[in-house]
């Protein structure tokens, strides 16, 4: 079938035209229009961003009373605060009286806001304080208005999620066994907590949001994309994705994947590898994580660290976390953090360092991607081909014991699990 536009069918409510995905959604491929038309990206805020719970940020960003710091969610202005008895909030950044941003800073520590444009005060929970002038609403000190919210917040080892539908899947059953490998990241703290707290790059990026979260566990580019800062530095990563890796992309439900890269490290069986270092050069650590874990420390240090993307915008890559963030339907955030874990000041300021050096204003690997962001971009504008191929590795997919799909490490066997979550919240009734 050959689309060169977007098909469309009517809707039942108001009968105005809606994107056909059943259409546009294939096992093996998808039509390029998905990257680069508004009306999907209208859709996708009410069905995805504004449906499904999303990331915003963690809980060790206002670690205290009264903390508060401007977050996105799509692209909604919302306040993560944490109120006198330590419960998370996330506040639409909007005055209830004539729709002003209530919060300028980007982060602090205040019991409540003041709107600045007529003096209205809200409390951290949302809360109407009061208002100036009260005899214009009759002598009221108090009207049935309070700021915005987004009604469900959850937290799992500290990452907060939002979801603007007020009933639905709760947050572990969103994240399904994707919430083990989040597990697995707190796992590596010698207190089992992650923390936040190095600091959010941001990076804004020409380019659809789902480029960047097909990218992230995408195993097929590292060797090309990234190959000449491999060379340079030696790096061993390249090799965690060819032909010859025993690591495998596993994907999940509801849309999440992973690299497990566990069975290459599993090979060489020594602790830190995976950090790319030995342990007589992080002794503190090691031995702090033998003194919790006893013999499991083994694996645990073996393993290393997590490489996972948690639908949608979620991703985990060992030492880093990014959170991505539409704008329009060419335009996104990619927001990038170090990793920090716990108890492990050895281990924290290498990640930052390392972090600084891939991620950072003149990091070498986000340049690359980015570049492949931004040039996928205006691929997928060109009238011709009107399709992009994802059947990379269906011949030889296989399934394992928990009922995940798994392929290679170079495989496109995640892309396919994110096309499969997408058909199926985007139009319900053409999913699989």
């Amino acid at each position: 079938m050959t689309l060169t536009t977007p098909p469309t069918t009517q809707t039942h409510a108001d009968h105005a035209p809606r994107v056909d995905y059943s259409a546009l959604i294939e096992a093996e491929r998808i039509h390029g229009s998905l990257y680069t038309n508004p009306d999907v990206f209208a859709d996708e805020l009410e069905k995805i961003w504004y449906k499904t719970w999303v990331f915003v940020g963690h809980a060790s960003e206002v670690p205290e009373v009264n903390d508060y710091v401007r977050k996105k969610l799509g692209p909604q202005d919302v306040i993560m605060t944490r109120d006198k008895d330590g419960e998370i909030h996330l506040l639409l950044n909007r005055c209830a009286h004539r729709a002003n941003l209530v919060c300028d800073d980007q982060s602090g520590n205040s019991s409540s806001f003041r709107c600045p444009y007529h003096g209205w005060t809200y409390r951290n929970t949302g809360e109407l304080l009061g208002y100036p002038y009260n005899k214009g609403y009759g002598g009221k000190n108090k009207l049935d208005l309070r700021m915005g919210a987004v009604p469900r917040v959850a937290v799992h080892q500290g990452f907060v999620f939002g979801s603007f539908a007020e009933d639905g899947p709760s947050l572990l059953e969103h994240l399904g066994d994707a919430a083990g490998e989040i597990d697995r990241l707190a796992r590596l703290s010698p207190e089992g907590e992650v923390e936040l707290t190095a600091g959010w790059l941001r990076h804004k990026t020409r380019a659809n949001w789902k480029l960047l979260a097909e990218n992230e566990t995408d195993g097929y580019h590292p060797q090309f994309v990234h190959g000449s800062i491999f060379s340079v530095t030696g790096s061993p990563i390249g090799a965690l994705y060819s032909d010859n890796s025993t690591a495998v992309t596993r994907a999940f439900s509801n849309g999440h994947s992973e690299n497990d890269l566990r069975p290459e490290f599993r090979k060489f069986a020594e602790p830190m590898r995976w950090f790319g270092t030995t342990e007589d050069r992080v002794p503190n650590y090691v031995a702090a994580m033998r003194a919790k874990h006893g013999e499991a420390a083994e694996e645990i240090l073996i393993e290393g660290a997590p490489h996972v993307m948690v639908f949608p915008n979620l991703f985990i890559a060992e030492i880093q976390v990014f959170n991505i963030q539409p704008i329009s339907a060419n335009e996104c955030v990619q927001y990038s953090t170090a990793v920090q874990l716990r108890g492990a000041p050895e281990l924290n300021r290498r990640m930052v360092s390392q972090s600084i050096g891939s991620v950072g204003p003149a990091g070498m690997l986000l340049a690359d991607d980015t570049e492949m962001y931004e040039r996928n971009q205006q691929g997928v504008g060109m009238l011709e081909p009107h399709w992009v191929d994802i059947r990379r590795g269906v011949a030889r997919e296989t399934t394992d014991d928990a009922g995940h799909r798994i392929g290679t490490a170079t495989d496109e066997t995640a892309m396919r699990a994110f096309w499969r979550n997408y058909k199926q919240l985007m139009q319900p009734e053409g999913g699989e």
